[in-house]
């Protein structure tokens, strides 16, 4: 018979969200927070079968790993561009409309700013408008397409084309890609249109450069707004364009683009200090841990910003294996000799720093 740990991990296991296809993107926005694990006492984790230790463990592996998005200033300050850029959205369908660059290093959070603003933004314009368009198509508020290394033009189409399910995604001719993902985004009344890995393309590149135009191509004919997400994509020239120097000047992205910053945390300044301090207080309401104390995480903030350099990836790779080795050891807690003997990703390891 399954305890109460295996019923839990049935309804609550990991989620395996395809962001790239409609079904996908609707079970991510409509999905509702995981239910807290049933309460265990010292006593009846002490009582505990094998079966049940086992799928307990596995039940905290879960949740530890999967902390709602934490609302940091960076999160904060992103949401604030972007309800900026999108006041444009409320212009008239032959009017053009404003996109957003969100723009950083990797593992800062990109990825999750914007999928998380597009949520909020699904959930309302399905609760407004209803699951259905007047002409009774399916309506899908927001579209979520990922890049490939060496995307070409033809590829983008068919990335927006798999996203909707549309059969003629591998079946059109180059010519007439562009225009079935064009009357999607219309019949289904898409308004938000994440392009994720844009740092895929390589804007120096004719190739790029035709995918940069296509891409304010469809601006032009899309009545969406877009939001770009990549690494370093102002140090790539997305913004330019691929061009130098007085030709800049004229590219048009420049102008029509926001750029996104997303910086990481930093201890050197106070007010950064409690910034990171407030962020691992929140990581550490968050565990579950039999031995977890107040302060936990907290008392090793310069030790864990040494470790993981204020990156929000590295920090959640961090906690995660901390938390497994904790569980695993035995020990059930998160302090020193647990950090010193947790291996992070090989950007924070290698990286040099001194608080």
């Amino acid at each position: 018979m399954t305890n109460r740990f295996g019923h839990w991990l049935a309804s609550n296991n990991i989620r395996n969200f395809n962001l790239a296809t409609k079904g996908g993107w609707h079970a991510f926005a409509e999905s509702a927070p995981r239910q807290p694990l049933p309460p265990v006492s010292a006593s009846e984790f002490r009582a505990f079968t094998e079966e049940e230790l086992e799928d307990y463990n596995d039940s905290r592996a879960v949740w530890n790993a999967n902390p709602p998005a934490m609302k940091t200033a960076q999160l904060v300050r992103g949401f604030s561009i972007l309800d900026q850029v999108m006041a444009s959205s409320y212009r008239d369908g032959d009017r053009l409309r404003g996109s957003a660059v969100i723009d950083a290093a990797p593992a800062l959070g990109k990825t999750t700013i914007a999928t998380r603003y597009a949520r909020d933004f699904h959930r309302r314009a399905l609760r407004r408008s209803g699951l259905k368009t007047e002409e009774g198509h399916q309506r899908i508020p927001v579209a979520f397409v990922p890049l490939d290394s060496g995307v070409t033009l033809k590829g983008l189409n068919q990335k927006i084309l798999s996203f909707y399910g549309h059969p003629g995604a591998h079946r059109a001719t180059t010519s007439r890609l562009a225009s079935l993902a064009v009357d999607c985004v219309r019949s289904c009344q898409t308004k938000l249109i994440i392009i994720d890995d844009l740092h895929f393309v390589d804007f120096k590149h004719r190739r790029g450069q035709e995918v940069s135009n296509h891409l304010k191509g469809l601006a032009n004919e899309m009545p969406a707004t877009f939001i770009y997400v990549g690494v370093q994509l102002k140090a790539k020239k997305f913004f330019d364009e691929g061009l130098y120097g007085e030709d800049a000047s004229f590219a048009q992205t420049s102008r029509r683009a926001t750029r996104v910053p997303v910086d990481p945390f930093t201890v050197s300044t106070g007010p950064g200090m409690r910034a990171w301090c407030d962020l691992l207080a929140r990581f550490e309401d968050h565990l579950l841990l039999l031995n977890k104390e107040r302060g936990m995480l907290v008392e090793q903030a310069k030790e864990i910003f040494r470790r993981t350099q204020g990156n929000i990836g590295s920090l959640t790779n961090l906690l995660d294996r901390a938390c497994q080795f904790a569980i695993r050891s035995g020990r059930e807690t998160i302090d020193a000799e647990i950090l010193n003997a947790v291996t992070v990703d090989n950007a924070a390891e290698t990286s040099i720093f001194s608080p």
